[in-house]
C-alpha cells in the first residue's frame, strides 16, 4: 500500500471516527436532557400538584383510602401517585393524556371517573411539570421501569 492509499484511508478512518462518536453523543445528549427535569421544573410541578392535585391524591402522594375499591357510585376513590400506586406503569404520554383529557376521556366506552381532565386550567408544560415531580419522588427501580414503558411506547 502507498503512502498516500494510507494517509488517505488513516484520514478516512478518522473523520469517519469523528462523525460516529458526534452522532453517538449527540443521541445520549438527546436522550439524557430529557429524562432528569431540572430542579426548578420539579418545584414547579411539586407547587402546581399542591394547588390542584393534593386534595384528591394526597399531599404525599398516598392517594385514597381504599384506592382500589369502587365507592357507591362505581368510580373509583384517587389512586396514590408514589412507589405504591400504578401511575409508574404508565408510558409518559398516557399519563399526560390522563391529566389533560382526564381518566374516561381516555378510557372510553362509558367509563366514569372523577378525575377531570386540566386542559383548561394546566398548560402543556405546567402538565409536564407536575408529572416530572410525581417522577422525580419514585425510586429508581420505578422510574426505571417507567422509563422503559415510556421509550418503547
Amino acid at each position: 500500500m502507498g503512502k498516500t492509499l494510507r494517509n488517505t484511508v488513516a484520514i478516512g478512518l478518522v473523520v469517519g471516527g469523528v462523525i460516529l462518536a458526534i452522532f453517538a453523543g449527540w443521541r445520549y445528549a438527546g436522550t439524557a436532557s430529557t429524562a432528569v427535569a431540572s430542579a426548578d421544573v420539579i418545584a414547579q410541578g411539586r407547587q402546581i400538584y399542591a394547588d390542584q392535585c393534593a386534595a384528591c391524591h394526597g399531599a404525599d402522594l398516598e392517594g385514597q383510602p381504599d384506592w382500589r375499591t369502587p365507592h357507591a357510585s362505581g368510580r373509583l376513590p384517587a389512586p396514590p401517585h408514589d412507589e405504591s400506586g400504578h401511575t409508574w406503569h404508565h408510558p409518559d404520554d398516557v399519563l399526560f393524556r390522563i391529566v389533560k383529557e382526564g381518566t374516561a376521556a381516555i378510557v372510553g366506552g362509558g367509563y366514569e371517573s372523577d378525575m377531570p381532565g386540566f386542559a383548561d386550567v394546566l398548560s402543556d408544560a405546567e402538565i409536564r411539570a407536575v408529572l416530572d415531580y410525581i417522577k422525580s419522588t419514585w425510586p429508581e427501580r420505578e422510574r426505571s421501569h417507567q422509563e422503559r414503558v415510556s421509550q418503547a411506547n
